[in-house]
């Protein structure tokens, strides 16, 4: 017998709320996580994008909470980017909608004005990055003395980015005695330190292999030589994929998303392409993101900025124009597609300097990408000469870190060519001397 939310201790605004948002049945993450968090004890979840992990803490936080009370907030929520954060904030007004409690979410990127007029009027949930949380309270605008609750969402995420230092300050900050839960897709040595430091003999909750793709997800994989061909390539897939509700694309760099959008802009036009990356202003990006969740546009290409954190329900492909350097962003960028038991696409290009990051991504998803083959018709463009140099650069870096003894083919090369300029020197510099022989020694008489 299926279990549906009808089976956990929740009041019935709650269910209202849930039945109200079309949810019956709760995902796995839900079912093993919700009755421990019920019950008050720490838990740390390791789950994928995409399982309905952030239900799994806010539906509970809301029961413990039940009404607004008092000026300062109760639950804290930590994220990794602002992106989340307001999805986060999405998640507790929809599941909140019958209660009277207050949510604010503060992030960085916009001046603090209105986050800090919001916490003055009194706030019971908040959701918050953690440089801006440390900059308000440093100020004096939050009180943390009644937090009942500390949730860290993402948490890898958070080590990736550099905010370890930062988490540190806010565990010193928050009352000892409270509920900690700790949510990430993988279980790093990283993650696993920092969660001996957060949590009490915590639940585990593991509803899928560490870093493992959804089954829905079906993945390919294309060898592509360098970024024209790339582009050759986007372009006859989009053409012959007549299936395509919504798609994400994935770059390693916003200059790469640039090109990659003023190319499908050329094609396309502005109505039905956005790009969403760290340089673009907060209210850009934020109607991006609302643009495509909105069906106003149908392709979205975005930096690792927006690989977590966008719930959109139906994205049918996502292409990784580039294979990520930060191995576990493959397993966050897919996760964007099949989402909630629907079935999804996730392409990934790979070009001769990144084949080290993508054997590394099987390793760690447990599983070889099937390979696919570049259609006939698409045209392979010659690597120009800046391009592989560039490759034989990055492979050589990949090289060290696996042999730090290696100097690689452009260390041994200048060494080469260092040598020849020596020799030439001093040959001119000795008429004498040939080339590769010493030269014939003087006589010297004694005067």
């Amino acid at each position: 017998m299926a279990i549906t939310f009808e089976d956990f201790n929740f009041n019935r605004q709650i269910l209202n709320a849930v039945a109200d948002a079309g949810y019956t049945i709760p995902t796995p993450i839900q079912q093993k996580a919700i009755p421990p968090i019920l019950n008050g004890q720490d838990v740390m979840g390791i789950a994928q994008t995409g399982t309905g992990k952030t239900a799994a803490y806010v539906l509970p936080i809301i029961m413990r909470l039940k009404y607004a009370q008092g000026e300062n907030a109760r639950a804290l929520i930590i994220s990794p980017t602002r992106e989340l954060a307001m999805q986060i904030e999405e998640n507790i007004k929809t599941f909140a909608t019958n209660t009277d409690l207050r949510v604010v979410v503060l992030y960085g990127g916009l001046g603090p004005k209105t986050q800090i007029e919001n916490l003055n009027k009194g706030v019971d949930i908040l959701v918050a990055t953690p440089g801006r949380f440390m900059d308000l309270y440093l100020a004096g605008h939050i009180v943390t003395k009644t937090l009942q609750v500390l949730v860290l969402d993402e948490a890898d995420k958070m080590m990736d980015m550099g905010f370890m230092p930062q988490i540190n300050r806010i565990l010193e900050v928050v009352p000892v005695k409270r509920q900690n839960l700790l949510f990430s897709a993988t279980m790093s040595a990283k993650i696993h330190e920092l969660s001996n430091n957060f949590l009490e003999f915590p639940t585990i909750i593991e509803v899928t292999p560490q870093a493992t793709p959804a089954q829905t997800v079906v993945q390919q994989l294309y060898f592509v030589p360098n970024v024209k061909t790339k582009i050759n390539l986007l372009k006859k897939l989009l053409d012959i994929e007549g299936d395509i509700k919504k798609l994400m694309i994935f770059c390693k760099t916003r200059l790469a998303a640039e090109d990659v959008f003023k190319f499908l802009l050329r094609k396309f036009g502005e109505n039905n392409v956005k790009v969403l990356h760290a340089n673009k202003g907060q209210n850009t990006r934020i109607n991006a993101i609302n643009a495509f969740k909105n069906d106003e546009v149908k392709i979205l290409v975005a930096t690792d900025v927006a690989s977590r954190g966008i719930d959109v329900s139906d994205v049918s492909h996502v292409i990784n124009f580039d294979v990520p350097v930060v191995i576990e962003d493959y397993v966050h960028r897919i996760g964007r597609t099949g989402r909630a038991y629907q079935s999804g696409v996730a392409i990934t290009f790979c070009n001769p300097a990144e084949v080290y990051y993508l054997r590394k991504i099987e390793k760690l998803i447990r599983q070889t990408i099937p390979i696919s083959h570049i259609p006939d018709d698409v045209f392979i463009e010659d690597t120009g000469y800046d391009e592989k140099q560039e490759q034989a650069k990055e492979v050589d870096l990949q090289k060290r870190k696996d042999d730090p003894d290696f100097k690689g083919a452009f260390h041994e090369k200048k060494t080469l060519n260092q040598h020849k300029k020596f020799e030439a020197a001093k040959a001119k510099s000795n008429p004498n001397m040939k080339q590769g022989k010493p030269s014939a020694k003087r006589s010297y008489r004694k005067k």
